[in-house]
């Protein structure tokens, strides 16, 4: 792997250059661990119709989104927020009510949670537990651009709660073994959801290279294939697609009609009454990394 794996001076990640350098890094960035199993992955969906136009089927909401689907000549079709089309963004914010919050916002926000752990000895600080809710390109998680401008952010600026740790780590930890197993905890105490596959992949994505660009800072070498699959897997674990307003798969529930017949004396067929059900959707699964078991995210919620 070179150090040629990003588009622009943005940070927006070709997904071709990652699967021609480490196809099984994209592959793993793809998964959805709730509906996958041991025999069998299967990735998230667009959960969109803003592609639709580049194939009605492959493209679809429901769709799962697949390497070729965003590699090649369709490298470019993911892309940043700040990149995309004013009238994209303002019809996502519309139909999704998407928005990204200004880096100056999150740092404040952040800041001011971090202030409770000021005190924190570094293994402590390491295993803290945060949640980013729709995360969309989890700012709050990695700040590697400016949501607004797309300007890239140079890693003494970053302030995600991601960065914290990783920033803490390079300045405490000289043993590179003992650095890349905390690291390793730190990405495991780290979650965020979103409904949109295209935003879910590129959290993914920038959680990734966050890994990689303090990596290359603190030991000047880019990280191996190895490691970064590593740090891949606990991410498509930690960071997953979800309706968070029902804890379920996005389209996961379906609509089926139901027959009913009542009580009849006369076995008389207009007796049968039909409606349509909602069957429940697919319950989001994440990893408990202490039991090293997938458990419901809703687990425990009222």
């Amino acid at each position: 792997m070179t150090t040629k794996l990003n588009k622009h001076k943005l940070g927006d990640v070709s997904e071709t250059l990652i699967r021609e350098h480490m196809p099984e890094v994209l592959d793993i960035l793809l998964i959805d661990r709730t509906k996958s199993n041991t025999k069998k992955n299967q990735n998230i969906i667009w959960a969109n119709d803003n592609y639709i136009q580049f194939g009605a089927r492959a493209y679809a909401p429901e769709a799962p989104i697949r390497p070729e689907l965003v590699t090649g000549i369709m490298d470019s079709i993911i892309m940043p927020r700040a990149l995309k089309p004013s009238e994209l963004q303002k019809e996502r914010t519309r139909t999704k009510a998407e928005v990204f919050t200004p880096t100056w916002v999150v740092k404040k926000q952040n800041d001011a949670v971090d202030e409770n752990y000021a005190s924190d000895d570094l293994e402590t600080y390491t295993n803290r537990t945060w949640l980013e809710i729709t995360c969309g390109e989890a700012p709050y998680m990695v700040s590697r651009y400016d949501m607004d401008t797309g300007d890239e952010i140079l890693l003494p600026n970053r302030v995600g709660f991601v960065d914290r740790k990783l920033r803490r780590l390079n300045a405490e930890v000289d043993d590179r073994a003992t650095w890349q197993s905390l690291v390793e905890t730190a990405y495991k105490a780290s979650y965020g959801f979103e409904w949109s596959g295209d935003s879910l992949l590129l959290a993914r994505e920038n959680l990734l290279y966050t890994y990689r660009d303090y990596f290359m800072v603190k030991w000047g070498v880019e990280p191996d294939t190895e490691q970064l699959k590593t740090v891949a897997e606990i991410i498509s674990y930690n960071v997953f697609q979800m309706d968070g307003l029902r804890y379920i798969v996005p389209f996961s529930d379906t609509r089926v009609r139901v027959a009913h017949q009542r009580i009849s004396l006369f076995d008389d067929p207009e007796d049968i009454q039909e409606e349509w059900i909602t069957k429940p959707g697919k319950r989001v699964k994440v990893m408990n990394w202490d039991k090293n078991k997938m458990e419901f995210f809703d687990k425990g919620v009222a």
